[in-house]
C-alpha cells in the first residue's frame, strides 16, 4: 500500500533530517578534546540507508560526506548480522575511508526489527599511528607506514562495548587520553542521531518518513537534472597538477574530460597520471566524493546535495593512476591532493560549458604538524596547522572568500581561537592578517591568503612535519582571471637562519624563539580584470587588498 505525503510533511521532514545532522555537529563541537575537532571543525556528519544512499549531511567537510556511501557499503560487507545497540568504526582507505587520519563511527537505526538508517560521524584524529605524528607521513611509501589501519569493526555488541579492541586502538596513537575523548563525543554525537531518528518515525509514522525521503530524493535529482539540461553539449577537457610526490616526480597531471549530454553528466579521469610513491595518491571512495563535490559546485546552492542529485552523474577512472591507487598504497593526502586537482580539473574543463557555474581555484593545503613538550602543563603536544587560511577561488557571484581555506572544506574547516591556542599550546602569534596581493585579478578577485609569523616559546626541540602542495602550481583563474600566488613558508631560527619550508619534509628541528613565517596563497579571480568595476578597484585600494 501506497503512502500519499502531501508538500508541506515532505518539507517538514526534510528538514527535520537536516536538524538531526546540524545537532549531531552541535554535540561534536561540544564535547570533543582535540583543537582540530572542537575548534578546526574537521568533521562530517550524515544519514544513509541500508541501500547506501545519502539521505542528508550537515555543511561541514565536503569531501568527507561524498565518500560516506561506500563506507556504509564497506560495513554492510563485512557484517551480514547488525543488531540493536551495534557499533561499528573503520578508517580504511581500502575499505570504504577516505585517508587513515578520519575515524568513521556507524551506529544502526531500526524501527522495531527493521533496520532502516545509519547514521554516520566522520572525524579528523589529530595522531592515528604511524612512523610520524600528526597522522601524516610524507616519507611513506605504503599504507602501513601511515598508520594504524581500521577495517569494518564492530567496537559495540548490542550495547557491550568491546574494550580490547578500544584498547588495542588507543595504544597505538600517540595521545591516546585525547583519542579516547574524541571517539566517545563521536559515539555520543551518532547515538544522539539514532535517539532523533526514532523520535521523527515516532511523530510522523515510520511509512510516512520513508516515503517523504525517497520524494525527497526524487525531488533533489529533478533539480540538478533541470540545472544539466542549461548548459551547453559537448565534451570538454580540463586539467591540474600537483607540484611533486616528494620522492623527485614532478608536475604530476589530473586530466579531466568532461561529457554533458542533455540532463546528465560525466566526468572520466581515466587519462590521469599513473600513481605515485608518496602519499598523494587517491583510493576510489575519495576519488568518487571529490567528483561529487565538484558537480555539487556546479548546481544551483539550494538543491539538496544527496544521492538524489547524484543520479544525474557518472565518474569514470582507471585503477593504477594517482585518482585510483592500488590497494596498499600511500594515500593519507588525499582528501587535500589530490582531491583539489579533480575538482579543479573538472572546473577548467567546465568553463567552456556552463561559465557562469565555475570557480576559479582556491589555495591548497599545506600544513605543519608540531610535535614537542609543554613547558606550562609538563606535558606532551601534537599541534595542527589551521590558522592563515589561503584564499578562496572568485566566481561569477563575486569575489572569492578571504582566508576561506581550500576547496574540499569550501570554508568547513575553520582555525582555532588564536587565544585559545596560545593558552593551549606553548606558542605566540606574532601576527595573524590579511596579505595584500594575493589574491589573482579578474571582474571579480581571488580571495587574499594570509600572513603569519608564529613564535615557539618551548623550552627544549619540537619536531615538525609538513605535508602539502602548491608552491609551485598556484590557484588558476578562469574564464580570463589570473592565477592567485602560491605559497610560502619560511622557518625564521632564533640564531638567525632561514629556510623555506618544502611541503613534503619530516623531522623538521624547531628550537625555543624560532619562528613559522607562513605566507599562504591567494584564490584565482573570475572573468577579465578590465571587466571589474571601478568602484570595486576603489574599494580595493582603499582597503590595500592590491
Amino acid at each position: 500500500m501506497s503512502i500519499s505525503v502531501d508538500p508541506i510533511t515532505r518539507s517538514v521532514v526534510q528538514h527535520r533530517l537536516t536538524a538531526i545532522v546540524n545537532e549531531m555537529g552541535e554535540a561534536m563541537l561540544r564535547t570533543t578534546y582535540s583543537q582540530i575537532l572542537n575548534s578546526g571543525r574537521d568533521f562530517s556528519l550524515a544519514i544513509c540507508d541500508t541501500d547506501n544512499r545519502l539521505i542528508a549531511q550537515a555543511d561541514h567537510i565536503p569531501v568527507h560526506v561524498g565518500a560516506l556511501p561506500w563506507a556504509t557499503l564497506a560495513v554492510q560487507q563485512a557484517f551480514a548480522e547488525v543488531r540493536p545497540g551495534d557499533v561499528f568504526l573503520l578508517n580504511d582507505p581500502y575499505h570504504g575511508g577516505s585517508h587513515l587520519p578520519d575515524l568513521t563511527a556507524f551506529v544502526p537505526v531500526f524501527n522495531g526489527e527493521k533496520q532502516l538508517f545509519w547514521t554516520v560521524v566522520r572525524a579528523h584524529q589529530s595522531d592515528i599511528g604511524g612512523a610520524t605524528h600528526g597522522g601524516y607521513n610524507p616519507r611513506a611509501q605504503e599504507i602501513y607506514q601511515e598508520g594504524l589501519r581500521i577495517p569494518p569493526i564492530k567496537l559495540y555488541e548490542q550495547g557491550v562495548l568491546r574494550a580490547d579492541l578500544l584498547n588495542m586502538i588507543a595504544l597505538n596513537v600517540r595521545n591516546s587520553r585525547d583519542f579516547r575523548g574524541d571517539l566517545s563525543a563521536m559515539l555520543g554525537a551518532v547515538r544522539l542521531g539514532e535517539i532523533r531518528l526514532q523520535k521523527l518515525f515516532s511523530d510522523l509514522g515510520c511509512p510516512t518518513v520513508i516515503e517523504a525521503i525517497a520524494q525527497i530524493l526524487d525531488a533533489s535529482e529533478v533539480q540538478a537534472r533541470k540545472t544539466v539540461s542549461t548548459w551547453q553539449d559537448g565534451t570538454y577537457f580540463g586539467e591540474a597538477f600537483i607540484d611533486d610526490d616528494g620522492f623527485g616526480r614532478t608536475n604530476i597531471r589530473i586530466f579531466a574530460k568532461v561529457t554533458k549530454l542533455g540532463d546528465g553528466l560525466e566526468i572520466d579521469l581515466s587519462d590521469s597520471d599513473e600513481q605515485v610513491v608518496s602519499f598523494v595518491n587517491s583510493p576510489f571512495a575519495n576519488m568518487q566524493a571529490a567528483a561529487a563535490v565538484a558537480f555539487f559546485f556546479l548546481i544551483d546552492p539550494e538543491t539538496p546535495k544527496n544521492s538524489g542529485a547524484l543520479r544525474v552523474l557518472s565518474v569514470k577512472a582507471r585503477q593504477g593512476t594517482v585518482v585510483w591507487a592500488d590497494e596498499g598504497r600511500a594515500v593519507s593526502m588525499c582528501t587535500s591532493h589530490p582531491a583539489t586537482e579533480i575538482m579543479q580539473a573538472v572546473m577548467m574543463a567546465m568553463a567552456h560549458a556552463c561559465p557562469e557555474r565555475v570557480v576559479a581555484g582556491w589555495g591548497k593545503r599545506f600544513r605543519i604538524a608540531i610535535q614537542g613538550h609543554n613547558p606550562r602543563s609538563g606535558r606532551s603536544f601534537i599541534w595542527h596547522l589551521f590558522h592563515a587560511r589561503p584564499g578562496g577561488g572568485a566566481s561569477s557571484a563575486g569575489d572569492g572568500w578571504h582566508s576561506g581555506g581550500e576547496w574540499t572544506t569550501v570554508g568547513g574547516l575553520k582555525f582555532g581561537s588564536i587565544e585559545l591556542t596560545e593558552a593551549r599550546y606553548p606558542l605566540h602569534f606574532r601576527s595573524h592578517e590579511l596579505e595584500p596581493g594575493t589574491g589573482g585579478m579578474g571582474k571579480h578577485r581571488g580571495g587574499l591568503g594570509t600572513r603569519l609569523d608564529l613564535e615557539l616559546l618551548i623550552d627544549r626541540p619540537a619536531t615538525a612535519n609538513t605535508a602539502g602542495d602548491g608552491t609551485v602550481h598556484a590557484p588558476p583563474g578562469i574564464v580570463g582571471g589570473t592565477p592567485g600566488t602560491p605559497h610560502r613558508y619560511l622557518l625564521r631560527k632564533a640564531d638567525g637562519g632561514e629556510t623555506i619550508l618544502k611541503t613534503k619534509e619530516v623531522g623538521i628541528e624547531l628550537n625555543p624563539g624560532d619562528v613559522l613565517e607562513i605566507h599562504s596563497s591567494g584564490g584565482g579571480g573570475w572573468g577579465l580584470a578590465s571587466d571589474r568595476p571601478a568602484e570595486l578597484i576603489a574599494r580595493d585600494r582603499q582597503l590595500g587588498w592590491e
